[in-house]
């Protein structure tokens, strides 16, 4: 029997035991980036200000996807499962154990104690009702599809591959593979076996709700209530969201900070600007521009500063709603206009990794060079098949520039300018949230900035919720069946070892298409004010809220 309960170190993150061996949040702990500060001096009701995102959409776990909001919500929830914050290993949270004989039946028993922020109990109805509202699909929640492989879920969800609701309600409400046996034990069928299944469970996706969810969801929207080390306070539109610690939080870690104040920058040269100037406490990313002649290095000292990789990559996709779009060969000559070299050299002064696949290198199943050709810069190739491809008009790329993503965009259209003979024009979106609606409804017209930070660590992370026809985050609406196929083939594979097999495959088909193009792994480096101790930023691009102090 495959059991997911802690019980020894495991490094590799993909290992069938959801496992680590951590201490608990303490005071004093020092890490290579910053000292720690003595226990006496340590402020554990200060407020930290972060820099974040705006999330597009109000905070249910089920309906959120995208990093501004994934961020926030990880602070108000826990899972079943957690992701260590230094090399994102999984081990049970919420969950006391997590077993399976088959990789298709899973048990599943819950830890005492847990509480929501309302003071009511976390039990096996609190996830069993959250999943199956999620996956009902007249609810027009994003994250339905990551309950795809549950028994049953054709028959809660027949939305369309668009996304959209017809006029004829499914034939059930409830998922038959979901079984509450007690307040503390559900049961999970699955319509196959999945090896994966348990290393998502710390997604958002598959968060706890509380009762007051389902009475009044728009009262929830407004005031959402989580099991997680922080509780919601207030929310400002367009400046800050605040959450507060929540000392009823169970979990084996503590947090050492009184809350955090998430603000929303559409600069994010001023906040980098505020960081240097103490208005800022946490910046999980700097510009490019702090990266230009080694001004980082001049502003701030080493132990305010830290380059870290994360389980992502940075790219750039096709809105293939758009009939304009449909040609591969048009696609492909996108990705061979661009010299990923020089534009990391002359943007980030060398400080990022050109991308050669769409599967992180820190991620157990990834294989070097599987774009091959496709991603390698050759404006030969690239104007030939682009000339082949008819192609008509100029050539728009978009994105959001809250984030620092204007001076690369334009830099890559610049460069598919110079080799394809053909205008390229960048037209800018002012923040996350805004793009984001566009691409939901499909309003998106232009080649647009993609990127992909994991949910969870895992190589079919990378692709089903990407690739797979009518998934979750498939906003450029992409479908291949023999990519379907292989998919679904991986996913039932019998080991993990099978499936990457399968996986692998896939994405290597999916690259022939290039519905997205790779551009370069994902790294940065943060930035914080000397009052903060005890700094690491995790695998997940986020900082890690129970390894941080604050100095009085």
């Amino acid at each position: 029997m495959k059991k997911l309960k802690a019980a020894v170190c495991a490094a590799a993150v993909l290992a069938v035991t959801l496992s680590a061996c951590t201490a608990p949040g303490g005071t004093t702990a020092p890490t290579p980036d910053g000292a720690a500060a003595p226990a006496a001096n340590i402020d554990r009701d200060a407020v930290i200000s972060y820099s974040e995102t705006e999330p597009s959409n109000p905070l249910v776990p089920g309906n959120t996807t995208e990093v501004g909001g994934i961020s926030v919500l990880g602070t108000l929830f826990r899972g079943l499962i957690e992701y260590d914050g230094k090399t994102a290993a999984p081990r049970n949270a919420v969950a006391d154990s997590i077993s399976t004989t088959d990789s298709k039946t899973w048990t599943i028993k819950l830890k005492p104690g847990w509480t929501f922020h309302d003071g009511t109990a976390v039990t096996a109805k609190s996830f069993v009702d959250a999943w199956n509202y999620t996956a009902y699909s007249p609810n027009l929640m994003a994250g339905a599809s990551y309950f795809s492989h549950v028994e049953g879920f054709a028959r809660v969800n027949n939305a369309t591959a668009d996304g959209k609701q017809p006029a004829a309600l499914p034939a059930a409400k409830e998922l038959s593979g979901l079984k509450v046996v007690d307040d503390k034990t559900f049961t999970v069928t699955l319509d196959a076996p999945f090896s994966e299944f348990g290393v998502q469970l710390g997604y958002a996706a598959f968060f706890p709700l509380p009762a007051s969810f389902f009475a009044d969801r728009k009262a929830f929207e407004a005031h959402p209530v989580g099991n997680g080390p922080f509780q919601f306070a207030s929310y400002t539109a367009g400046k800050d969201l605040l959450v507060k610690r929540f000392d009823g939080y169970a979990g084996a870690q503590k947090v050492n900070i009184g809350g955090i104040d998430f603000r929303f920058y559409t600069d994010l040269d001023q906040a980098y600007a505020d960081v240097l100037a103490n208005k800022l406490d946490f910046l999980s990313f700097t510009p490019w521009t702090s990266t230009q002649g080694g001004k980082i290095k001049k502003d701030l000292p080493d132990d305010r500063r830290k380059t870290y990789t994360y389980l992502g990559y940075q790219a750039i996709a096709f809105p293939l709603f758009d009939k304009r779009y449909d040609s591969p060969q048009f696609r492909q000559a996108i990705s061979m206009a661009i010299d990923r070299k020089a534009l990391i050299q002359q943007v980030f002064n060398g400080g990022r990794t050109p991308a050669d696949g769409l599967v992180a290198p820190n991620v157990q199943g990834h294989l070097d060079n599987q774009c091959g050709e496709l991603c390698t810069y050759s404006p030969q190739k690239a104007k030939q098949l682009f000339d082949a491809s008819g192609f008509q008009g100029d050539i728009e790329l978009t994105s959001n520039i809250d984030s620092g993503n204007q001076e690369w965009m334009e830099v890559i259209c610049r460069q598919i300018q110079a080799s394809l003979g053909r205008t390229c024009k960048f037209t800018p979106q002012t923040t996350l949230g805004d793009f984001r609606k566009q691409l939901n409804n499909r309003t998106v017209t232009g080649i647009y900035r993609s990127a992909w930070v994991a949910d969870y660590p895992s190589i079919e992370n990378f692709l089903n919720p990407l690739f797979r026809t009518g998934a979750a985050s498939n906003v450029g609406q992409y479908s291949n069946p023999k990519v379907d196929e292989l998919l679904k083939q991986a996913d039932a594979a019998p080991s993990q070892q099978q499936g990457q097999a399968l996986y692998q495959q896939a994405e290597k088909l999916v690259l022939q298409d290039m519905p997205t193009i790779p551009i370069w792994w994902q790294s940065g480096t943060a930035a914080w004010a000397p009052r903060l101790h005890n700094v690491q930023p995790t695998q997940f691009r986020e900082l890690d809220l129970f390894s941080v102090t604050v100095s009085k």
